[in-house]
């Protein structure tokens, strides 16, 4: 590997974790997270929430939308819970009835860790998922939410 690549890679993971000083009252953030590769760099709350909801299946520029959730009790399935106004068992019972009614082809794929969240997010161009903020990694694209990063004074998620 040369330099210039060596150079780029540092300043990407510079980038990627500029936006959330150690020890900020924000630390308890979480971030909206898409595949690298994804054109999009900043998402309204109220997109936000109907691209969870399922409402919005497809990126601009045409590639569809993959929902790839952390499960019961972790912090970021909580975020989501407020997100979308709903309980787990309402949640729960809503996914069943999208995909029940052929709304939705499935549920959001369930992960069971941030290394998993970042495999999803490289198998599937059009992946979209919540992170808390210390747990983002390296290649891992953070959206800003109404024109916010994680960390900034105002933003909505945690």
């Amino acid at each position: 590997m040369g330099v210039k690549s060596i150079t780029t890679l540092l300043l990407l993971g510079l980038a990627v974790f500029s936006f959330a000083p150690p020890g900020t009252a924000q630390a308890n953030d979480v971030a909206v997270i898409v595949s690298p590769g994804n054109p999009t760099t900043n998402i309204s709350l109220g997109e936000l929430r109907k691209t969870f909801a399922g409402a919005k299946r497809v990126w601009p520029g045409g590639q569809p939308v993959k929902l790839v959730t952390r499960g019961p009790g972790c912090p970021e399935r909580l975020v989501l819970l407020r997100l979308l106004a709903m309980s787990e068992g309402e949640y729960k019972q809503y996914w069943t009835s999208q995909v029940f009614r052929g709304d939705a082809d499935a549920e959001p794929l369930v992960v069971p860790s941030v290394g998993m969240q970042k495999e999803a997010l490289r198998l599937f161009p059009g992946a979209i998922s919540l992170v808390a903020v210390g747990d983002v990694k390296p290649g891992m694209k953070v959206l800003k939410v109404d024109g916010l990063l994680p960390g900034a004074p105002g933003y909505s998620l945690h």
